[in-house]
């Protein structure tokens, strides 16, 4: 009778040890490392940016497929409407980068195969050139960068060139946490 106690104490501590680990240890997940860009900076209308930013890949299974980093402009989700940011809650922010993506268009960007696995760790830097909507454009409404993993397929150009079509995964039935800051364009109103 003695012992009962003790051995229910330690059961209820070691239960506490047990516990699933956080979202974030066990999705795949995206983290900003550095950017040359701040949450919520505010960019001049109609100008040209050279963007970079470092990501981490922290995989949770194989994963192949592409990591983009990209400027989006959407006329439909405002900056500030979401939550979106490098410290955001991860499924919240997942979500709303999710319907950025369905919701905005492209204004520059940069892509890179990747391949990883379980416990991996991939470091990327990625430099483009950004393209700021003018303040009167709708689209100037929500501005982001973003960076997030996709399946691409490499298309060739009339021209000669080639360039890749990435569609994004969606979050929850991959299991992949992508991140993104929020921006302004100056004069917008969405400031």
């Amino acid at each position: 009778m003695v012992l009962a106690a003790p051995a229910c104490a330690l059961a209820v501590l070691l239960a506490g040890c047990f516990d699933e680990p956080k979202l974030e240890d066990r999705w795949t997940r995206v983290d900003v490392t550095g950017a040359s860009l701040v949450q919520y900076q505010v960019l001049p209308p109609s100008s040209s940016q050279t963007i970079t930013l470092g990501a981490d890949i922290t995989y949770r299974r194989i994963v192949t497929g592409f990591a983009v980093a990209e400027l989006r402009a959407s006329s439909t989700v405002p900056a500030s409407g979401g939550i979106v940011g490098p410290k955001a809650p991860r499924l919240a922010m997942a979500q709303d980068i999710d319907r950025i993506l369905a919701s905005s268009v492209t204004m520059g960007r940069a892509t890179r195969a990747v391949t990883g696995w379980d416990h991996l760790i991939q470091h990327i830097d990625f430099t483009f050139t950004g393209v700021t909507p003018a303040a009167t454009d709708s689209s100037a409404r929500g501005l982001f960068l973003l960076c997030y993993l996709g399946s691409g397929q490499k298309v060739e150009l009339q021209g000669g060139g080639d360039t890749i079509i990435v569609t994004p995964f969606v979050s929850e039935p991959t299991q992949i946490l992508p991140v993104g800051m929020e921006l302004a364009v100056a004069g917008s109103g969405s400031n």
